[in-house]
């Protein structure tokens, strides 16, 4: 990539920014949609998880593919076909005749996003090489997060109640367009020196191993035990296939060398953990609000606005302090936070008070305001450039596995424990379980935080890229310096 002026880079980065901007706000204003859509639609629980686990599944399971794809062929232009595809999926989903034809074209919308944020921020990584800028940007790019989740719940819920749910993909389509026009004209091609085959047999593991284990979740309160069990030996077999087959290849799918740096690995989890919190959280604020408490949508975004202002507010703040001193402080905050919001839910039913429901979000916006910027930044800083993409493919990839193992999981819980004759009065002992599971995922945000950020974790981070950058390993990967 051709060195360029500031002016360029800060303008590479509101692109990218852009296509990180509509898929992220596709998440919160669907999320208030869910009442909505679930009433017209005629959708159970479960139906209203697959409405959002079809994408983030999906989503998860081809994000690795087109990391080391725009790696091998170009990123814009891997990025370019990302925002056609997204912005065609947002159309069909407004057109959507019922429930599993909007499931299915969800899934059109995630084959155009898994194209949009890895390879973004593979962007970002090959555009902003000096170390303390990288950060800088990555926290722009966090505080987007912010922006769709302050947004999120107002739009949305100004839509549902004036237009209708159908209206919440329309505005996909002016941003996408835009992020399109402008990529076209302003964002230079890049790709690794050197390309890398792809891997089919390990990216159809990775789709049965994410497909069978969130089928068995979601499931699993009205499909029976031998249903469930049937698809979870399908998820094992497909983890241990992963794990014997990747190894033996010379240019994987999922690199597990990657894994032997201990900030990268904790990143990793850390991603799993607080995007498992936020999709629970989510999934059961806006089902709450709705359902129990008989908000309309865009009341319902206004109780949600305190966390989305926080996480906001924080976001850059954290991209800063991750730049100046580190992951480790905004991890610990992050952490910290987290396990205090869902903590109040969980042993106080903070939901059944303003105050203390008010509280609660405030604590989980500043909590998932400051873990994302360590997060990204973790992942793609200890790896060689020529391997962004797949890098920051894996970091992407851990988000939407912890967002779809969060509204399965925590979705399932609900389902199991809601009495459908009396839904008001049995949603805040169900939720329970589900706010427990928010909780556990805060403590381990910050153990791993305060583990995987010391010395020790970041000389380990430094062994492992220099094992990816060695002449000897380059060579077998097909991948340049």
């Amino acid at each position: 990539m051709p060195e360029l002026s500031h002016r360029h880079r800060m303008l590479v980065l509101a692109i990218c920014c852009m296509s990180l901007l509509i898929v992220s706000l596709d998440v919160t204003v669907l999320n208030v949609a869910l009442p909505s859509m679930q009433q017209e639609l005629h959708a159970s629980v479960a139906g209203m998880q697959w409405t959002i686990d079809a994408y983030t599944l999906v989503l998860a399971s081809l994000l690795m593919l087109a990391g080391s794809t725009a790696d091998r062929i170009g990123r814009r232009k891997v990025f370019t076909v990302g925002l056609v595809l997204f912005t065609i999926g947002s159309v069909l989903c407004s057109l959507a005749p019922n429930l599993d034809m909007l499931i299915v074209f969800r899934m059109v919308q995630a084959v155009g996003g898994s194209m949009l944020n890895p390879v973004a921020m593979s962007i970002i990584t090959n555009t902003f090489t000096a170390p303390r800028e990288r950060a800088r940007a990555i926290g722009v790019w966090g505080a987007v997060v912010g922006i769709s989740m302050a947004a999120g719940p107002l739009v949305g819920g100004l839509l549902v109640d004036t237009v209708g749910w159908r209206s919440i993909f329309w505005i996909n389509l002016p941003v996408g367009l835009a992020a399109l026009l402008l990529t076209l004209r302003f964002v230079p091609e890049s790709r690794a020196p050197r390309a890398r085959r792809p891997d089919p047999v390990g990216q159809l593991l990775v789709i049965a191993l994410l497909g069978s284990l969130t089928y068995a979740i979601i499931e699993a309160p009205t499909s029976g035990l031998v249903h469930t069990l049937a698809f979870s030996v399908i998820a094992l077999a497909a983890l241990l296939g992963l794990l014997r087959y990747e190894p033996r290849r010379d240019e994987p799918l999922i690199d597990l060398r990657f894994f032997r740096s201990v900030p990268f690995s904790g990143a990793t989890v850390i991603a799993v953990s607080a995007f498992a919190a936020l999709s629970g959280f989510l999934f059961l604020s806006t089902l709450y609000l709705q359902n129990v408490r008989g908000l309309n949508a865009l009341h319902a975004g206004l109780w949600m606005l305190p966390m989305a202002a926080l996480c906001f507010v924080c976001a850059p703040i954290s991209g800063r302090l991750v730049g100046s001193r580190g992951p480790r402080p905004s991890l610990l905050i992050a952490g910290v936070a987290m396990t205090v919001s869902g903590a109040l839910f969980a042993a106080f039913e903070a939901e059944t008070s303003n105050v203390t429901l008010v509280v609660g979000y405030v604590f989980f916006g500043i909590g998932f305001g400051f873990v994302n910027a360590p997060i990204t930044n973790t992942a793609v800083s200890g790896m060689p450039r020529s391997q962004a993409g797949v890098a920051a493919a894996v970091a992407s990839t851990s988000r939407q596995i912890g967002g779809t193992l969060g509204v399965a999981v925590i979705g399932a819980a609900l389902a199991s424990g809601i009495r459908a004759s009396a839904y008001r009065d049995s949603f805040v002992a169900a939720s329970r379980p589900g706010w427990w599971i928010i909780t556990a995922c805060g403590v381990a945000v910050l153990v791993l935080g305060a583990l995987t950020s010391g010395r020790r974790a970041r000389a380990s981070a430094e062994r492992t890229a220099r094992l990816l950058e060695s002449p000897e390993i380059r060579e077998a990967a097909g991948v340049g310096a």
